[in-house]
């Protein structure tokens, strides 16, 4: 038998023989890693640890810690989900079973039981008791005719649907125990790694999304190798119930939606939109002040806008239907992206590279058609504005204005809090280019420029394949929240394609016409997509300078009103922004209501303060701070708005 070569991520290699596997080589290195080892990269793509390697490869071995690890995880719980199913309620018919971000579903058809979470105990006391069994997940290649004749037997009408849609020579089943799926894999080495679950969520799910199909029941799960992991992913989730942001901006009134304007269009109230116009001062501030220029561009464009620039090829069929004009064959659609308009900005006239780079910003509102079954709060809309910007430069100039970008990224993930975050590069699918527009030599360009960029800024980075533009590669930046989760927030873009497609010219120094690069940028992303997760990570309690409403005056009664608008006054004329809250209500209403809405101070207002003129000052979740003279409410408030 022949050995192979085996590459370690460190660059290390070991010699093994032919068909080891990745647990043989995590034996290698140590029993208490081999313990650990959920699944392996075998040249990029993930394995079971157990599969046999017959040739020389590169191989980096997955845990817990590792989201292709924790997935595969999911992914076996879902099958022993699924072989729980088939044990309490025979003749179940089992669809697909996923994993997902935060766990994993299975779609099943109960026939005429109506599956409930009163039965999710049942279900998670079945599933461990198999788990127990340390029954080891086994891959079988089958061919075709094999899988259908297994399923045909079992009369599982969904497994045939599948087989119809695969190649033969591509099928494979995993088996743990005594069930048996229709699975490509990757699974974990076997059902005794799996230590505790917890049912989540019982809802309606069409077949493959077919709302043709049959209405099947989808049961959401989660499993964790460790009881106390499963214990804080729970007390996460509860905490997340808490700052949920569809809740605190309905509490808030920040912002609200209507069927009648139609959904996945937010209405931003007049606190919400406070809140909105602050963050756009302070990006339009800071773009200012980097050499950005403001533009403007309507809301729709023609049709052949976005067939040159390639949109509509992409976004056509799921988008908006365009609007048609009087006049024959001219279509307008809503636009998906301002990238196109910004491109024509470009060609307005011709460029000398003196003026480059040319960076143009706009807060632009798009329009997206997503799904009713995405639509979340503000976290996914179907028109929502960009902090957009463009900037066109030269070859020479990509690397400084992407390293000024991710400076510009930094700055505002100080500004608001977020300080936990990492980088990601998002590349081009290794196999898979058909996704793509735009040739291998400008994809290898822009690749190497965002690689170079994110190491002279030191970033902690990881670079995922098949994640990029269909016009260029980029860097997201992930950010943790709080609680502990992961956003994807603010984005840049190398781009050569648009250039192209739009034909943007600048003469060099040499009187030759030139091809800019196009970089694209937003620190924000979405500001609805970005408001949503900001209330979130500070559960409302917005920055003080942010804050819609900083003080609400509160009277003991309304004889002290006039005393209170003469407070408010004073306090407008030093840029601190409030109410009066005089309604015919008790103090301690008053309060409450003003902790619900997350008010930073409430100034509160009896006789003794009237004859002062000063104000007793509370201070949200902390309590009473004491009297205090207006000056000095203003300087203690100054001081709290630098810390």
């Amino acid at each position: 038998m022949n050995n192979i070569i085996i590459t370690l991520p460190d660059g290390s290699t070991r010699e093994f023989p032919q068909g080891s596997t990745a647990m043989d080589v995590a034996l290698s290195i140590s029993e208490g890693l081999a313990r650990n080892v959920l699944a392996a990269k075998v040249n990029g793509e993930v394995w079971d640890a157990t599969r046999p390697i017959n040739e020389s490869v590169s191989l980096q071995l997955l845990t817990w810690k590792d989201e292709e690890g924790k997935s595969t995880f999911w992914h076996s719980s879902a099958h022993l989900l699924a072989e729980a199913m088939e044990a309490l309620y025979p003749g179940i018919k089992l669809g697909i079973g996923p994993p997902i971000d935060n766990g994993f579903y299975y779609d099943i058809d109960f026939g005429d039981h109506q599956f409930s979470s009163s039965e999710f105990p049942k279900v998670e006391a079945k599933m461990l008791e198999l788990a127990r069994e340390n029954n080891e997940y086994k891959r079988i290649d089958i061919s075709k005719a094999d899988a259908i004749a297994y399923f045909k037997e079992k009369e599982d009408p969904y497994k045939l649907d599948l087989l119809d849609r695969l190649e033969d020579g591509s099928i494979t089943f995993y088996e743990q125990g005594g069930f048996t799926d229709l699975c490509k894999g990757p699974h974990i080495p076997s059902t005794g790694k799996i230590k505790a679950v917890k049912l989540m969520l019982v809802a309606g799910a069409y077949w493959l999304g077919d709302v043709d199909s049959k209405q099947l029941t989808r049961v959401y799960a989660v499993s964790f190798p460790k009881q106390k992991e499963l214990k804080e992913h729970l007390h996460i989730l509860e905490e997340a119930k808490k700052r949920d942001h569809k809740k605190l901006g309905k509490e808030m009134e920040l912002f609200t939606f209507s069927e009648k304007v139609g959904a996945g269009l937010p209405i931003w109230l007049p606190k919400g939109t406070a809140v909105r116009e602050r963050l756009e001062k302070f990006m339009r501030q800071a773009q200012i002040e980097r050499g950005y220029l403001p533009v403007v561009t309507p809301h729709i464009g023609k049709k052949e806008l976005y067939v040159a620039s390639g949109h509509y090829e992409k976004y056509g069929e799921d988008s908006f239907q365009p609007i048609k004009t009087p006049n024959e064959d001219e279509e307008f659609l809503l636009k998906p992206m301002n990238c196109p308009h910004h491109c024509e900005i470009f060609n307005f006239k011709p460029h000398s590279y003196k003026e480059l780079p040319m960076r143009i910003a706009e807060f632009g509102t798009v329009y997206r058609y997503e799904q009713s079954g995405e639509l979340n709060g503000l976290a996914r809309v179907r028109g929502f504005t960009q902090d957009d910007a463009h900037i066109f430069c030269t070859q020479d100039q990509i690397k400084s204005e992407f390293v000024a970008v991710i400076d510009l990224v930094m700055y505002v993930f100080k500004k608001l809090g977020f300080d936990s975050f990492t980088a990601q590069i998002s590349l081009r699918d290794k196999e898979d280019r058909s996704k793509y527009i735009g040739s291998d030599e400008n994809w290898e360009k822009a690749e190497a420029a965002i690689i170079e960029a994110t190491q002279e800024r030191d970033l902690e980075t990881v670079t995922e394949y098949g994640e990029a533009a269909f016009y260029g590669p980029k860097l997201d930046f992930m950010v943790k929240d709080a609680i502990g989760r992961k956003w994807q927030l603010g984005t840049i873009q190398v781009d050569y394609n648009l250039p192209e497609r739009f034909e943007l010219e600048y003469v060099g120094a040499d009187n030759q016409k030139h091809r800019p690069v196009m970089i694209h940028r937003a620190p924000f992303g979405s500001l609805e997509r970005f408001i949503g997760i900001l209330i979130e990570h500070c559960a409302g309690d917005f920055p003080l300078w942010l804050s819609p409403e900083q003080i609400s005056i509160l009277p003991i009664s309304e004889k002290y009103n006039d005393y209170c608008q003469k407070v408010l006054k004073y306090l407008n004329n030093h840029d601190i922004r409030g109410f009066v809250d005089d309604r015919n209500e008790k103090i301690g209403k008053k309060i409450r209501d003003s902790e619900i809405q997350k008010i930073p101070f409430m100034l509160i207002i009896g006789e003794q303060e009237a004859e002062n003129e000063s104000v007793s000052v509370r201070k949200h979740k902390e309590g009473d701070l004491g009297s205090m003279s207006q000056e000095a409410f203003v300087t203690y408030f100054n001081k709290t708005l630098v810390d």
